[in-house]
Protein backbone atom coordinates (compact mmCIF):
# COMPACT_ATOMS: atom_id res chain seq x y z
CA UNK A 1 0.00 0.00 0.00
CA UNK A 2 1.00 3.65 -1.22
CA UNK A 3 1.98 6.19 2.15
CA UNK A 4 -0.30 8.33 1.12
CA UNK A 5 -3.54 5.99 0.86
CA UNK A 6 -3.10 4.82 4.56
CA UNK A 7 -5.73 6.35 6.76
CA UNK A 8 -8.26 9.16 6.27
CA UNK A 9 -6.43 12.73 5.64
CA UNK A 10 -7.54 15.78 7.87
CA UNK A 11 -8.79 17.36 5.03
CA UNK A 12 -11.69 14.33 4.80
CA UNK A 13 -12.65 14.53 7.94
CA UNK A 14 -12.98 18.52 7.91
CA UNK A 15 -15.56 18.01 5.11
CA UNK A 16 -17.24 15.44 6.62
CA UNK A 17 -17.46 17.56 9.92
CA UNK A 18 -18.38 20.89 7.62
CA UNK A 19 -21.60 18.48 5.61
CA UNK A 20 -22.44 17.26 9.60
CA UNK A 21 -22.21 20.99 10.42
CA UNK A 22 -24.85 21.98 7.57
CA UNK A 23 -27.02 19.11 7.99
CA UNK A 24 -27.25 19.59 11.74
CA UNK A 25 -28.23 23.63 11.41
CA UNK A 26 -30.68 22.56 9.02
CA UNK A 27 -32.48 20.44 11.50
CA UNK A 28 -32.10 23.52 14.11
CA UNK A 29 -34.22 25.71 12.17
CA UNK A 30 -36.58 23.17 10.84
CA UNK A 31 -37.36 22.64 14.54
CA UNK A 32 -37.45 26.07 15.70
CA UNK A 33 -39.54 26.47 12.49
CA UNK A 34 -41.82 23.53 13.91
CA UNK A 35 -42.59 25.11 17.28
CA UNK A 36 -43.47 28.53 15.89
CA UNK A 37 -45.83 26.95 13.82
CA UNK A 38 -47.17 24.69 16.78
CA UNK A 39 -47.33 27.95 19.19
CA UNK A 40 -49.68 29.70 16.16
CA UNK A 41 -51.85 26.75 15.42
CA UNK A 42 -52.32 27.03 19.52
CA UNK A 43 -53.43 30.39 19.91
CA UNK A 44 -55.77 29.77 16.69
CA UNK A 45 -57.24 27.04 18.93
CA UNK A 46 -57.27 29.13 21.54
CA UNK A 47 -59.26 32.16 19.45
CA UNK A 48 -61.99 29.53 17.97
CA UNK A 49 -62.71 28.56 21.53
CA UNK A 50 -62.78 32.28 23.13
CA UNK A 51 -64.98 33.01 19.78
CA UNK A 52 -67.18 30.13 19.97
CA UNK A 53 -67.78 30.63 23.81
CA UNK A 54 -68.68 34.32 23.26
CA UNK A 55 -71.11 33.27 20.10
CA UNK A 56 -72.86 30.33 22.91
CA UNK A 57 -73.90 33.35 25.35
CA UNK A 58 -75.32 35.65 22.93
CA UNK A 59 -77.29 33.00 21.70
CA UNK A 60 -78.35 32.29 25.23
CA UNK A 61 -78.81 35.69 26.46
CA UNK A 62 -80.48 36.55 23.15
CA UNK A 63 -83.33 38.82 23.90
CA UNK A 64 -80.88 41.67 25.31
CA UNK A 65 -78.16 41.10 21.94
CA UNK A 66 -77.75 44.73 22.06
CA UNK A 67 -76.15 44.46 25.40
CA UNK A 68 -73.58 42.64 24.34
CA UNK A 69 -72.20 45.24 21.63
CA UNK A 70 -73.86 48.08 23.48
CA UNK A 71 -73.37 50.78 20.20
CA UNK A 72 -72.71 50.76 16.61
CA UNK A 73 -69.03 51.17 17.49
CA UNK A 74 -69.42 47.71 19.68
CA UNK A 75 -67.45 46.21 22.37
CA UNK A 76 -63.76 45.50 23.18
CA UNK A 77 -62.83 43.63 25.77
CA UNK A 78 -59.33 41.42 26.76
CA UNK A 79 -56.02 43.60 26.43
CA UNK A 80 -55.89 47.25 27.03
CA UNK A 81 -59.41 46.89 28.34
CA UNK A 82 -60.66 48.68 31.59
CA UNK A 83 -64.05 48.64 32.01
CA UNK A 84 -67.08 46.02 31.28
CA UNK A 85 -70.02 48.42 29.61
CA UNK A 86 -73.29 48.03 31.19
CA UNK A 87 -76.57 47.43 29.66
CA UNK A 88 -80.61 48.88 30.69
CA UNK A 89 -82.37 46.87 27.75
CA UNK A 90 -84.06 43.55 29.49
CA UNK A 91 -84.93 42.34 32.55
CA UNK A 92 -82.78 42.88 35.44
CA UNK A 93 -81.76 39.35 35.12
CA UNK A 94 -81.04 39.66 31.59
CA UNK A 95 -79.24 42.57 32.24
CA UNK A 96 -77.17 40.53 34.76
CA UNK A 97 -76.27 38.03 32.56
CA UNK A 98 -74.93 39.71 29.81
CA UNK A 99 -72.72 41.78 31.97
CA UNK A 100 -71.30 38.11 33.76
CA UNK A 101 -70.84 36.97 30.11
CA UNK A 102 -68.99 40.21 29.33
CA UNK A 103 -67.12 39.87 32.21
CA UNK A 104 -66.07 36.34 32.03
CA UNK A 105 -65.14 36.54 28.62
CA UNK A 106 -62.63 39.89 29.46
CA UNK A 107 -61.14 36.93 32.09
CA UNK A 108 -60.34 34.49 29.78
CA UNK A 109 -58.82 36.43 27.23
CA UNK A 110 -56.64 38.51 29.36
CA UNK A 111 -55.36 34.91 30.10
CA UNK A 112 -56.69 34.42 33.96
CA UNK A 113 -57.54 30.42 33.14
CA UNK A 114 -53.49 30.07 33.64
CA UNK A 115 -51.29 31.53 36.15
CA UNK A 116 -47.55 31.44 36.07
CA UNK A 117 -46.97 33.07 39.33
CA UNK A 118 -48.85 36.40 39.23
CA UNK A 119 -48.42 36.26 35.69
CA UNK A 120 -51.84 35.61 33.11
CA UNK A 121 -50.71 33.43 30.41
CA UNK A 122 -53.72 31.68 29.27
CA UNK A 123 -54.32 33.28 25.97
CA UNK A 124 -53.12 34.10 23.31
CA UNK A 125 -50.49 37.56 23.00
CA UNK A 126 -52.50 40.50 23.13
CA UNK A 127 -56.10 39.05 23.13
CA UNK A 128 -58.83 40.80 22.48
CA UNK A 129 -62.50 40.58 21.82
CA UNK A 130 -64.37 42.90 20.00
CA UNK A 131 -68.32 42.60 19.49
CA UNK A 132 -70.17 44.69 17.18
CA UNK A 133 -73.60 44.89 15.28
CA UNK A 134 -72.93 44.53 11.99
CA UNK A 135 -76.29 44.61 10.04
CA UNK A 136 -78.72 46.45 12.29
CA UNK A 137 -81.37 45.78 9.31
CA UNK A 138 -80.88 42.41 9.67
CA UNK A 139 -79.78 42.17 13.51
CA UNK A 140 -76.26 40.48 12.67
CA UNK A 141 -73.71 40.74 15.14
CA UNK A 142 -70.27 40.02 14.53
CA UNK A 143 -67.82 38.40 17.38
CA UNK A 144 -63.68 38.61 16.70
CA UNK A 145 -61.16 37.62 18.52
CA UNK A 146 -57.84 39.42 17.83
CA UNK A 147 -54.34 38.56 18.65
CA UNK A 148 -50.66 39.05 18.20
CA UNK A 149 -48.72 35.92 15.82
CA UNK A 150 -45.07 34.80 16.01
CA UNK A 151 -44.42 35.38 12.18
CA UNK A 152 -45.52 37.79 9.76
CA UNK A 153 -47.95 36.94 7.40
CA UNK A 154 -50.49 39.25 5.69
CA UNK A 155 -52.47 41.91 7.65
CA UNK A 156 -56.24 41.08 7.57
CA UNK A 157 -58.37 43.58 5.46
CA UNK A 158 -62.51 44.09 5.14
CA UNK A 159 -64.08 42.76 2.64
CA UNK A 160 -63.15 45.55 0.71
CA UNK A 161 -59.84 43.95 0.53
CA UNK A 162 -58.14 47.99 1.64
CA UNK A 163 -59.50 48.21 4.77
CA UNK A 164 -57.77 47.47 8.07
CA UNK A 165 -60.22 45.02 10.06
CA UNK A 166 -61.06 47.54 13.04
CA UNK A 167 -60.80 44.77 16.16
CA UNK A 168 -56.84 45.01 17.57
CA UNK A 169 -56.10 47.66 14.25
CA UNK A 170 -53.01 48.65 15.50
CA UNK A 171 -52.33 47.74 18.63
CA UNK A 172 -49.44 45.08 17.59
CA UNK A 173 -46.36 45.75 16.47
CA UNK A 174 -46.44 45.45 13.01
CA UNK A 175 -49.93 44.94 11.20
CA UNK A 176 -48.36 41.98 9.87
CA UNK A 177 -48.67 39.61 12.93
CA UNK A 178 -52.19 40.97 13.69
CA UNK A 179 -54.21 37.63 13.57
CA UNK A 180 -58.09 37.73 13.35
CA UNK A 181 -60.96 34.88 13.56
CA UNK A 182 -64.74 35.70 13.28
CA UNK A 183 -68.33 33.95 13.46
CA UNK A 184 -71.85 36.17 12.96
CA UNK A 185 -74.82 35.56 14.41
CA UNK A 186 -78.24 36.91 13.27
CA UNK A 187 -80.81 37.37 16.02
CA UNK A 188 -84.04 36.74 14.77
CA UNK A 189 -86.83 39.31 15.80
CA UNK A 190 -87.93 38.92 19.03
CA UNK A 191 -92.14 39.48 19.67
Amino acid sequence: MNARQRGISLIEVLVTLIILLVGLLGLAGLVAHSNQSEMESYQRVQALQLMNDMVSRLNANRQVASCYSNSTTGVTLGTGATSIPTCGTGSSAQQTQATNDLTEWDTLLKGSAELSGTSRIGAMIGARGCITLDDATNNVYMVTVSWQGLAPTAAPLLSDGVTPFPCGNGQYSNERLHRIVTAKVRIGKLS
